[in-house]
């Protein structure tokens, strides 16, 4: 499938902090793993569209949603306020980046990894976990992992998990996905509530806090006004924002935003 590069720019996205098993193979392609399927996307050489390795079928039934295609993130740049000189840099900056449609487990154990590590460290825990305990996907020969299910991991002990390199966090990816099995929490159901109550339910699992909690709205269940904070947001909204971030312009959309600051403030500050 060739797609356009407008508006979508595979490389920002993979640093992007919301997703930790998109990576950039030797040839330059990227892989990508989702629902159990394996992506391979490759820019052409002028830069005006990538080539996703896949049928039609994949690519609209799996693929668009996931890259968040049919959104215009063209309006949402085009809109930002010319008065906002740093925000007017950092989505300039950031164009090409999209809120990926990530599966709501996949996010609630990323993110439970994510407290206090770097993302390389992120990156590496969870492709442990992946090979522990995911399904084998095999393309061109080569064996890749799918992100394992609540019932495999809940199957795990916790000395398992640990040798993940996840410390004091493996209780927290156990009971996780023990809740998520008992059906004590259904990770369906929360797909309905409001943004409020979803916040609520997610901060009653154990090692989720605020920003754990926005981060699982954001990535997992695609609630684009959910805005996390953490050091790097914490940063720019004191050097940039110190009367406070201007939510009320963003309205529906803060969280697209707050990407764009994080991408900005990262590579500002030599991390990308």
């Amino acid at each position: 499938m060739i797609v356009s590069s407008d508006f979508l720019d595979i490389e920002k996205i993979a640093e992007s902090g919301q997703c930790f098993r998109m990576t950039m193979n030797a040839d330059k392609s990227y892989s990508v793993i989702h629902k159990g399927k394996y992506l391979n996307i490759k820019k052409s050489d002028d830069g005006f569209f990538y080539e996703f390795d896949c049928n039609e079928e994949d690519y609209n039934n799996i693929w668009k949603p996931y890259f968040d295609m049919d959104f215009d993130y063209a309006n949402i740049e085009n809109n930002v306020d010319a008065d906002d000189e740093f925000l007017v840099s950092a989505v300039r900056y950031g164009s090409g980046i999209r809120i990926l449609n990530q599966d709501p487990w996949e996010m609630i154990v990323s993110f439970i990894i994510s407290q206090r590590k770097s993302i390389p460290a992120i990156r590496t825990s969870i492709e442990k976990l992946c090979r522990l305990c995911g399904e084998e996907i095999e393309y061109n020969d080569i064996i890749y992992y799918s992100f394992p299910s609540a019932e495999k991991v809940a199957a795990l002990t916790e000395e398992e998990i640990l040798s993940c390199s996840v410390g004091y966090r493996a209780a927290y990816i156990k009971a996780a996905a023990e809740a998520v099995v008992s059906g004590s929490i259904d990770l369906d159901r929360l797909c309905i509530l409001s943004d409020e109550e979803l916040k609520e339910e997610l901060l009653t699992m154990h090692g989720i806090g605020i920003k754990v909690a926005s981060c699982v709205m954001l990535f997992g269940y695609h609630r684009l006004n959910s805005f996390p904070v953490d050091v790097w947001i914490e940063r720019a909204m004191a050097e940039k924002y110190p009367q406070g971030f201007p939510y009320e312009m963003y309205e529906g959309y803060a969280g697209i935003m707050q990407q764009y600051i994080f991408f900005y403030m990262r590579y500002l500050h030599g991390r990308i």
